[in-house]
This record gives C-alpha cells, structure tokens and sequence, in this order.
C-alpha cells in the first residue's frame, strides 16, 4: 500500500518505519526541514532500539522517503496518517491546533479517495472535527476519518508495532474498514486481534489504558510508602499479589513516580474530557496527587538523612530518562530531583546512557555531567539511582566504594537486594523496604 505519515515525531517515525518494513511505500512529511535532511540520510532524530537498523535498511530499499511537501505525499498514497503532536493546554486538554491545521491542508489538495487516520492520542470526538474540517471543501466520497491510537512502549516500541497485542481500529465506514483490515494483516497473522469498534469508542481505550496503567503504578507507589511505615517488604508484597490472575505480574513495581510523553498527558486530557462532561473522576484526581507526591519521595529520604542541609552536598545521579531504553525526559522524576537538590544548594553530577544531551539543553552548566557512571561517583557523598538502567543493575561495587565518599545510596527504583547492600556495608534507602543502615 502507498502512505503518508504526517509528522517525524516519536510516534510518526516509528510508524512509517514499521508500515515500510512490511513492504509498504512511505512518504513521511515534516515541516521541519533539518529534520527530514537529516532523516534522508538515514540518521535517526531519536534512541528508539532497532529503530536505526530498520530505517536504514528501508532507506536503501526505497520504501521509506521524506519531504517537506504535504502534497507531494499526499498524492502518492491512499492512506493518510496523522501522527501530530497533541500537547496539553492550560487546562488539561489536549490542543488539537496542530490536527486540525493539517486537516485544513489536505481538505484544499485532496483529489480523489483517501484514507485519514489520527494516529495522535486525541480526545473523544476528535475523529468528528477532522471530518468536519475535511467536509468543508471536499466531498463525503472523497474521504473517511478513522481513529487508530498506538499503544507503544518507549524502548520497545519497534516490537510492540511488529508484534502488537491488539490492533484497535475506529471507523464507520465499511470501506475504511477493508483497507485498514488489509493494511495490518501482516501484523496479526499469529492471531493477535484487530478490534473495530465506533471512533469515539477508540479514541477513549488509548486513555483508559494509559490511565489504567497510571493508576496501578499510583496505587503501588501508595502501598510502598505504607509498606516502610509497617515494616513490610514492597518486594515481597508485589509477588504476592501479582501472582494471582486477576491482577498479573505487570506496572506493580513501586518507584518516585511516573513521566514520558503518554502518562501524564493522557490522564490530564481524560480527567479534562471527565470535567467537559460534569464527572468527577475521583480516581484520576488521586493518581495525579500520589504521583506528584512521588516524584519527591527521594529527596525527602535524602533531607532527613542530611537532617536538611544539603548546601555543598555532592550527589551523583544514575539514570535520566523516565524510564530504561530511551533518551526522553519529559515529565522525567529526574528533572523534579536535580531542581530540588539544586535549590537546596547541593551539587549534582549525573550519568545517564542516553539522555545527557537532553538533559544538558535544559540544565546547562548548573550541573555536571560524567563520561560514565563510576566517574561521576568521584568525591559524592552519596550516590542517587533513578532510572533502572540494566549496566546498573550488577555494578563494579569494589570502583562504587572506591569512589564514592561515603557508602551511601537513595535508590528510587529498588535495583539492588537488601540483603546484598547489608553484606557490602552499604546505608541503602529505597522505595517499600526497609532501610539497611550498613556502617559508612
């Protein structure tokens, strides 16, 4: 089939990538110029696992073009998709300005049938405004508008679209239904489901989902700040109840909160949708409360143990991405710490595998930043994980000791066995265990 993905963001690359893979020829368009160069020559704007291999090898093939002309695409494909951003506004909802601007576009040079897919995670409805836009300057039979939100995970996303659990599709339309239908067999062929069901009904499952998930993190962060308060073991209590069926093993890992692009975003833009509609949504109003309280969980456990003077502290930091395998920062729990420490006249020195030059765009020189992760242990008093890289997970704690100050270590995503920090003498402090005070 012939495509056009409008947007090289996350979610835009990774689709036109994946749809090429299968054979499928992909004009992806962006109106950022330096951006669709550098992708032309095969060098990928984001850290996405195996997405560079697949994107040169699509490159080669021919099967995978970029441009900066929405018409030229246009007119080479019968399927349109629309992977936009969708920021949150002021009030929590999601701006539609970048959707819609784009629907305007294609209404004036569409010319014949097109499939227009909302790959964006958009409110309830939005399907309805892209057609109303559409409809102004063209003809019903010229189009159809269907809802076809992504459900990838950071870091694994290029499986999760090769692979997926399900594919959820929203449309009216019989004919948009068929094309769509062919377009993901070679997804599905090991018989994972493809769902159609109504536009608005797919536009609500990517926020129910992603708030769902959202919620179960929430509630374990909850029962992990009990858990230390009792004495209980988080750890323990996670295997206990992920065993049983109804519950599942997954998003049970307690930590200092959550972040990305999708979390956070998504439960404000439903807790929106839940206002718009005079529901009061209490669950959502306490995952967004516990999650902020999260994110300063750490610093709070690092304030007591310095009996709050921290100025001319040295803190290394292990881990800047909101979560393992990708380079994003945003909403991070990182970002709320290194501020935290920052004002309470500390200093921080961090390492992070792929998101330093993030990091360093917004943070400068107010930080410092280590060619790897034992340098930047070097004279700290303490060290801080906060994301669970894998190479932190078995260390060199022989180089950690040497390094380091004081054996002392604010774990945020419980990485290491009690029982292991008790044996090194380590003062370990992580997240629903209890502390193991190690002489330092």
């Amino acid at each position: 089939m012939k495509i056009a993905v409008v947007g090289t963001g996350y979610v835009g690359l990774v689709t036109g990538t994946c749809f090429a893979e299968t054979g499928n020829v992909v004009n992806c368009v962006d109106v950022n110029k330096a951006k669709i160069e550098q992708l032309k020559k095969g060098k990928c704007p984001i850290y996405e696992p195996g997405l560079d291999v697949l994107l040169q090898r699509n490159i080669k093939e021919k099967r995978i073009l970029f441009t900066t002309d929405l018409k030229a695409a246009v007119d080479k494909s019968d399927i349109i998709f629309l992977a936009l951003p969708t920021p949150p506004g002021e009030d929590g909802s999601a701006d539609l300005k970048y959707i819609l601007n784009v629907a305007e576009d294609l209404s004036k040079i569409i010319r014949e049938y097109k499939v227009i897919v909302n790959k964006s995670t958009v409110p309830v409805g939005t399907a309805e405004k892209v057609a109303e836009v559409l409809g102004r300057k063209l003809a019903p039979e010229l189009f159809d508008v269907v809802s076809n939100p992504e459900f990838l995970r950071e870091g694994i996303a290029v499986d999760d679209f090769l692979k997926p659990d399900r594919v959820v599709i929203g449309t009216s339309s019989d004919r948009a239904r068929d094309v769509m239908n062919e377009l993901y067999q070679p997804f599905v062929r090991q018989g994972n489901p493809i769902y159609f069901m109504d536009e608005r009904s797919s536009e609500m499952t990517k926020y129910v989902a992603n708030s769902y998930l959202a919620m179960r993190i929430s509630y374990m962060n909850e029962v992990a700040n009990l858990c230390e308060l009792t004495g209980a073991n988080v750890d323990l209590v996670r295997i206990g109840i992920g065993s049983d069926s109804r519950i599942g093993k997954r998003f049970l890992f307690p930590g200092i909160g959550y972040g990305g692009s999708c979390f956070p975003k998504d439960v404000l833009a439903l807790h929106h949708t839940s206002k718009q509609n005079k529901y009061e949504f209490k669950l959502l109003d306490t995952v967004m409360k516990v999650n902020k309280n999260q994110k300063k969980v750490l610093f709070g456990k690092i304030k007591r143990f310095y009996k709050n003077s921290l100025k001319g502290k040295k803190f290394a930091m292990w881990g800047l991405a909101f979560k393992p395998e990708t380079d994003d920062i945003r909403d991070a729990p990182a970002l709320e710490l290194i501020n935290e420490l920052l004002n309470a006249g500390a200093e921080v020195t961090v390492f992070d595998p792929e998101a330093m030059t993030n990091v360093k765009a917004l943070f400068g020189n107010k930080i410092k930043y280590a060619k790897d992760q034992y340098v930047g242990l070097k004279e700290a008093d303490a060290l801080l994980i906060v994301t669970e890289w894998s190479e932190f997970r078995n260390p060199d704690f022989e180089r950690m000791v040497k390094n380091l100050k004081s054996k002392v270590v604010f774990d945020g995503r419980n990485v290491y066995s009690l029982e292991k920090m008790e044996e090194l003498g380590f003062y370990y402090n992580s997240i629903g265990r209890k502390i193991v005070n190690g002489k330092n």
